[in-house]
């Protein structure tokens, strides 16, 4: 079951799903050809810098924006549950995502780049956009999540901050997708006062590449 609400610009929209509600905020392109459905961290939510901007800049460019938020966020609770209930929140909310009927980019920053990436094949996605994927724990390289990144089977971005303790770009192996580095950038893309590009200049680097990749998209 889905309520939509309609306001001046973005509209909202709550679905129910088996891990519990979740919500959908839309920023709607005019002339749309693809939806990008981004989901947040597991320390945060849709307010993100990348999540903001990408929401800012894409509508013009074709691309419906949905930011999503899962449904332990909305249930105000301040930690993330487990990784296989996160999926099946998402699962629950693809419906609504591919109602517009356009192909859906399958998006997410740090756990929610995860969790796009474990479900792109099973749910059709059109492609997976990785903001900030946490390749390893801070500190723990032998963690390694990489094959989840790896096994998306879609065409993958991903946009990494060069200094992100989660896996600086460097430390990617080589794979099927494209990986974008925001200089100087940490895991939530913020850079710091003393480094040779601005705070703006670092997120224009985000949505320039994202609108890039999903303008070369079939």
């Amino acid at each position: 079951m889905t309520q939509r609400t309609k306001a001046a610009g973005p509209d909202t929209e709550t679905v129910e799903t088996d891990a519990g509600t979740a919500r959908i905020t839309w920023h709607r392109a005019p002339q749309p050809r693809l939806v990008l459905a981004v989901g947040h961290g597991a320390g945060g939510g849709i307010e993100a810098r990348d999540l903001v901007a990408l929401a800012d800049v894409l509508p013009a460019r074709g691309v419906t924006v949905a930011l999503v938020e899962q449904p332990w966020r909305v249930a105000g609770k301040k930690l993330a549950p487990a990784p296989k209930t996160l999926d099946t929140g998402w699962r629950g909310l693809w419906h609504a995502l591919a109602a517009p009927g356009l192909p859906v980019v399958a998006g997410g920053r740090s756990a929610g780049a995860r969790v796009a990436c474990r479900t792109a094949g099973e749910l059709g996605a059109h492609a997976v956009l990785a903001l900030s994927f946490p390749l390893h724990p801070p500190g723990k390289p032998d963690r390694s999540r990489a094959a989840e990144l790896l096994g998306a089977g879609v065409p993958t971005l991903v946009v990494q901050g060069g200094n992100d303790p989660f896996g600086r770009p460097a430390e990617f192996p080589e794979g099927p997708y494209r990986l974008v580095e925001v200089p100087y950038g940490d895991h939530g893309f913020a850079v710091p006062k003393r480094a040779e590009i601005s705070q703006d200049e670092a997120v224009a680097v985000l949505t320039d590449a994202v609108a890039q990749w999903t303008g070369s998209l079939g």
